[in-house]
């Protein structure tokens, strides 16, 4: 596909965007920014804005080509003399004559204020804090729609390829018997020491019995699975974020999580066709159309999958299987399955890709998003009322004590699941003993949060869209 000719017919205009939230994904974004012809970032906003002015400095920008503006005629001034506005208020940024506004602060509640702020004002919307997007992306997505603009995931973010792998994958006709996401990091295997390292190396634990494992059978792979599982059981297997990603995409597709927690397997990338389909043909699944996460196990001599996203398709008649395989895709040793995959998410990088779609031709890659599932938690441990429910572990965004899975969406009237980051941050009006699922009655509401706001608002357009 030719992407140059599909913004062709957009002539010669450029998108201006407007980035909210400088971390990983937005230097990388103002960096891609600066070489992308038809894009320009002219207002950054951080509530640091030396993290602005110092992602600048990285991509380039001289000196004198900002400015640290406290006001929206100060931005419009700079913006009109060529230099990068850097604002502290995303409530200003908003404001500026932007076509799209790009939300990457990773701050749920701040997220959720910013996208509907950028909607009121007029501006497309691409949103790279999925946390948001998890609890009230739908209720988003229709108001944008109702005002004629855009509300989109990011391509250099595993939903949003995703949903592009997926797209494509049945526009081709190929039936999806499963697709997912690698986990964040791989599992590296030393087979000299013995050692299993992940998170680029600075964590280590010693599995040499893995080396008895290396090898699936052709069938009933279950107890090797968990044999693998178990022997590196001190390796986070499912954290938050993947569920959290691949939650956006059951929300945008007619696709399921075939367990709550899904099956989160410790495999190689080869393993993946045989393993993730249905287990009267030899997989894990207990049907079709699923979503699902596994951690890649490879050596340190072969390629990464940390983080990729890939589609598991049925080959119906025996020659495509065969095309697939002589072209080195990984497909199960008996013909029907194979995988087709993108190994790698590039965050900014590629990020400019869906500016350009928002805004040049009107798209977004979730077009229609409904609140099908919900990210919810389960404790594992007794809770008691007036402690306030905490992210311990802020890069995976566990919170001890708390088990978090998928379940089928329900309105939040009084004792229904809350969402995962509704929860965080909150505290318990009551107790909550073991094994019970996280309720909205067993938390403070928030007098004055958008996040909850939206959610309201999108159970009562739920509701009425049922009625």
């Amino acid at each position: 596909m030719n992407v140059e000719a599909l913004f062709a017919a957009a002539g010669e205009r450029t998108v201006r965007a407007g980035l909210v939230g400088v971390g990983q994904f937005g230097v990388s974004l103002v960096t891609q920014a600066r070489r992308t012809p038809r894009l320009t970032i002219p207002a950054l906003c951080d509530r640091d804005p030396q993290r602005a002015i110092a992602a600048l400095r990285l991509a380039g920008v001289p000196e004198d080509g900002w400015r640290r503006c406290e006001s929206v005629p100060q931005a419009i001034a700079a913006m009109a003399s060529g230099r990068v506005a850097v604002l502290a208020d995303a409530a200003r940024l908003v404001e500026l004559p932007l076509d799209i506004v790009v939300e990457a602060t990773g701050v749920v509640e701040a997220a959720a204020h910013i996208a509907a702020l950028a909607i009121e004002h007029g501006r497309h919307v691409a949103m790279v804090t999925k946390e948001a997007e998890s609890v009230a992306g739908p209720e988003l997505a229709a108001r944008a729609r109702a005002a004629g603009l855009v509300y989109t995931p990011v391509d250099g973010d595993q939903p949003g390829l995703l949903l592009g792998l997926l797209s494509w994958a049945r526009t081709l006709g190929l039936p999806v018997v499963c697709a997912g996401k690698s986990s964040e990091y791989d599992f590296v295997f030393d087979r000299a020491s013995g050692q299993v390292s992940w998170r680029g190396g600075a964590k280590q634990v010693a599995a040499p019995a893995l080396l008895e494992t290396w090898h699936l059978p052709a069938r009933d792979a279950g107890d090797t699975l968990a044999m693998r599982g178990a022997l590196l059981s001190a390796i986070p297997q499912r954290t938050v974020p993947d569920l959290c990603e691949m939650l956006v995409v059951v929300n945008a597709t007619d696709l399921v999580p075939d367990v709550p927690q899904f099956h989160a397997p410790v495999m190689r990338t080869v393993e993946v066709p045989a393993v993730f389909r249905r287990q009267d043909r030899g997989g894990i699944l207990a049907r079709d159309g699923v979503v699902d996460v596994f951690n890649c196990l490879r050596g340190g001599d072969e390629p990464s999958f940390a983080g990729g996203v890939f589609v598991v398709v049925r080959c119906d008649d025996r020659e495509s299987w065969a095309v697939l395989r002589e072209k080195g895709h990984p497909v199960t040793a008996d013909a029907g399955h194979a995988m087709l995959y993108n190994p790698q998410h590039l965050l900014g990088i590629e990020a400019p890709l869906t500016l350009l779609q928002a805004v040049l031709l009107g798209q977004s890659s979730a077009p229609a998003p409904r609140q099908r599932y919900d990210l919810v938690a389960r404790a594992n441990r007794d809770w008691r009322a007036g402690e306030v429910i905490r992210i311990d572990d802020h890069h995976h965004h566990e919170v001890h004590g708390l088990t978090p899975s998928l379940q089928p969406a329900r309105a939040l009237e009084h004792g229904a699941p809350l969402p995962y980051y509704m929860a965080v941050g909150r505290m318990l009006t009551r107790d909550v003993v073991k094994g019970e699922l996280l309720s909205r009655d067993a938390v403070h509401a928030p007098a004055d949060s958008t996040l909850w706001q939206l959610r309201a608002a999108l159970d009562a357009r739920e509701l009425q869209a049922r009625s």
